[in-house]
């Protein structure tokens, strides 16, 4: 990261924890105007700040009204910039884009799923608050090519591992991803041990890993 983007980025967590959406707005856009890569907004600015936020909260250095306020204000702002998403030609593939069904953020699956967009895929994308059953019936009835996972809190590990067991029992073919911010407290070579699940560290990867399929 370079002394830019690592001053924009601060400057924007302490306007996210204010709660002051404009100033949140102006920041974004003074980064575009430097650098218009979306991706790179997301990535090296967004997560970061956010990663930041969810670190105070967990060490009780801010409420948890505050921490959802900076979540609201960031994901409004990626609503805003979906419009300016350069989206490639349609490629027929879709994925199903949710969170570990007790997950409350799910402002990190909702990039994963521009990305996705970006490269040319279909994105239904369920959010949070979603029964591994009622994502079973989903998936069924779409048939996607993928299903990509987010996982925010470490407590739901155990969840996001039902999920993938009964995702890979009823879809054999299915293509799994998983990753999030609860990826920075569970050792990386323990779940790539699980066949058949792709594990995504950031936008970046996931882009990499989308031109071999």
């Amino acid at each position: 990261m370079n002394k830019f983007t690592a001053i924009l980025t601060e400057k924007l967590l302490q306007q996210l924890l204010k709660g002051n959406r404009k100033k949140c707005v102006d920041l974004s856009r003074e980064y575009l105007a430097t650098n218009p890569s979306i991706k790179d907004l997301y990535e090296q600015v967004f997560k970061i700040a956010l990663y930041k936020v969810g670190k105070l909260w967990e060490n009780n250095k801010i409420t948890v009204a505050s921490e959802h306020l900076a979540t609201a204000i960031t994901e409004g702002i990626l609503n805003e910039l979906y419009e300016e998403l350069e989206v490639t030609e349609n490629n027929n593939n879709k994925v199903v884009l949710t969170c570990v069904e007790s997950e409350l953020h799910q402002v990190g699956i909702k990039m994963v799923a521009d990305v996705f967009e970006m490269h040319g895929w279909d994105t239904y994308f369920l959010g949070t608050g979603i029964p591994i059953s009622e994502l079973v019936q989903y998936v069924k009835k779409e048939k996607p090519n993928a299903v990509a996972i987010s996982l925010s809190i470490f407590f739901n590990y155990k969840k996001l591992i039902q999920t993938i067991n009964v995702l890979k029992a009823e879809f054999s073919d299915l293509k799994i991803i998983a990753g999030g911010q609860a990826f920075t407290n569970i050792k990386q070579s323990n779940f790539s041990k699980i066949e058949g699940v792709k594990y995504i560290s950031d936008l970046y990867d996931l882009e990499d890993y989308l031109k071999t399929i």
